[in-house]
């Protein structure tokens, strides 16, 4: 079991698998290191170093009562990078794990950075405000709040169906994804789950995008219900300067099935590009 302790004292567990330029995936909320394992096993096959690592308040990180923050994130992302000491990393984050990306690159620069992919990520701002009229409204992310703070396990099973589009007519629904997302899901502490609600729909991501100069991936399915595509992809898409926007029709916000099969093609092509 790989660690290192963060400068405010943080245990971080993380994978090293593979050799070569080394790739470093971000998770989603409120899951861990291992929903990032089949593309990590990809990229370590292929000839690429993959690093994925659990969010501090998630899986078998530690869980401490403060820092549950963005920055703190970021911050925990660039000491694992230093840690490590990368060079020329591709940053690849999905969802949550996506605005850690984005706010990494916004808060430490790229000068460590070849390349990043934000896969259904939440930048640049998921809450619904005067500004950001196509965003999501507050009281949706209140009511997440609650489920977490009263019957988290339910929630978590109950949001495993959206999150994968299982829901939708004709999905093939695999129950064992369904019971893997609540594995993972029920692994996160509740402080760090609670706090993290605020952090992902309520940060503004729009200054750090501008600051991205490295060439990047915006991959998004259009028929995501947890992070909707016209507020987050689009918008991201036309702040990053030197972005590719790849759209999938149909796809939810999770990786699976044949979405995980197209993500997967057109992620170890951009990676060898």
């Amino acid at each position: 079991m790989s660690t290192f302790t963060t400068s405010d004292g943080t245990g971080i567990y993380y994978k090293d698998w593979g050799e070569g330029p080394p790739v470093v995936f971000s998770h989603g909320w409120p899951l861990n290191a291992d929903a990032w394992d089949g593309q990590a096993r990809l990229a370590a096959e292929h000839g690429f170093r993959a690093i994925t690592h659990d969010r501090r308040g998630h899986g078998r990180s530690g869980q401490p009562w403060r820092g549950n923050h963005m920055d703190r994130y970021a911050d925990d992302l660039a000491e694992l990078i230093e840690a490590l000491d990368l060079r020329d990393a591709v940053l690849v984050g999905h969802s949550t794990g996506g605005g850690e990306v984005v706010r990494y690159m916004g808060r430490h620069g790229t000068g460590r950075v070849a390349k990043a992919v934000l896969l259904g990520a939440v930048p640049p701002l998921m809450l619904r405000t005067d500004a950001n009229p196509e965003g999501t409204p507050k009281d949706v992310f209140d009511r997440i709040r609650a489920a977490v703070a009263t019957d988290r396990s339910q929630f978590y099973w109950e949001l495993s169906e959206s999150f994968y589009g299982f829901n939708r007519p004709g999905a093939a629904v695999s129950e064992g994804m369904r019971r893997a997302f609540w594995m993972w899901s029920m692994q996160a502490g509740l402080k760090g789950a609670y706090d993290c609600v605020e952090q992902f729909s309520e940060t503004d991501f729009t200054e750090d995008l501008r600051r991205i100069d490295v060439p990047t991936l915006v991959a998004h399915g259009d028929d995501d219900q947890i992070v909707p595509i016209t507020a987050a992809a689009h918008r991201t898409a036309q702040l990053v300067g030197n972005a590719t926007l790849k759209v999938y029709e149909g796809a939810p916000h999770g990786l699976v099935g044949d979405f995980e099969q197209a993500f997967n093609d057109d992620l170890l092509n951009f990676l060898r590009g």
